[in-house]
């Protein structure tokens, strides 16, 4: 396979591979150290059922279950986020996924199904280099914080349910506010616009202005790339050192995404010696 990077800061396109062969399996250990490298990677002119979809993501770990996905859906693993002239993109703000778990996804693999004829990239920054842009003394400041994270803020109205209803059955979670990736021992930016509702320890002026502070490092271009899609096209994101934009500005056009989710590891932070 054929590796080419988009941005010196993040991601990159994987040619030449076709991952609905029957020998993936052999170059997964390629393509999970693609990942870590580059946070997030692309393919091109994939033609996968749900089911090569689905096997594909299990190569990468146990799938996880979204409370938005009907129960009557056939294919259960499979989000289908889709949005038209009846439904605008709301997915257009800095984040991470299901960052309300205990413990939050490993990533994401999303594939194109049907897209408008212009419009509806998405963006992904790399919130590791976002860390350390800081300053020394903001980065020591935010090592010691810990955040909550609240399925409710998002997913309340979308899902028909009080907060108080959904936060029983998905309580919220404490993550802290500077994580260490498992794999690579990089320490990241874990707070996001979509389910952070506050730090602990701070008064609620403190912890809105620190975490709008660190939500913007997410829209600094230079941490950057944006991804064109083409039906057939995937992008593989690593939730635990990246967040993602989806550009709405295709409304009132068509777009229909299906994505799937490897499950992950529980956040922590461990300072460097």
């Amino acid at each position: 396979m054929t590796i080419r990077p988009l941005t010196p800061a993040i991601g990159a396109e994987i040619l030449d591979i076709n991952l609905a062969s029957p020998e993936i399996a052999e170059q997964v250990p390629a393509i999970r150290a693609a990942l870590l490298q580059y946070k997030v990677i692309f393919f091109r002119d994939q033609s996968l059922t749900a089911e090569q979809h689905i096997a594909f993501a299990r190569h990468f770990g146990d799938l996880e279950i979204h409370p938005a996905t009907p129960k009557s859906q056939p294919n259960p693993e499979i989000l289908r986020i889709a949005h038209g002239p009846e439904s605008r993109g709301q997915e257009n703000y800095w984040h991470s996924d299901v960052t309300w778990r205990e413990k939050p996804s490993l990533g994401s693999i999303l594939r194109a199904v049907k897209l408008p004829e212009v419009g509806g990239d998405t963006l992904f920054a790399n919130m590791h280099l976002a860390y350390e842009r800081l300053s020394p003394v903001m980065k020591r400041f935010c090592e010691g914080l810990t955040a909550v994270h609240d399925i409710a803020r998002v997913f309340a109205k979308r899902l028909g349910k009080t907060p108080d209803d959904l936060r029983e059955k998905y309580p919220p979670q404490r993550h802290p506010v500077i994580r260490t990736h498992p794999e690579t021992g990089n320490p990241v930016i874990y707070v996001n616009t979509a389910f952070t509702s506050h730090i602990e320890g701070l008064s609620a002026k403190e912890s809105n202005w620190l975490l709008d502070h660190l939500y913007a490092t997410a829209a600094d271009p230079e941490v950057q790339c944006r991804f064109r899609w083409q039906v057939g096209s995937l992008a593989f994101w690593d939730n635990r050192a990246c967040q993602h934009n989806a550009a709405s500005d295709y409304f009132p056009a068509k777009r229909i995404m299906e994505r799937v989710t490897i499950a992950g590891d529980k956040p922590f932070f461990k300072a460097s010696p």
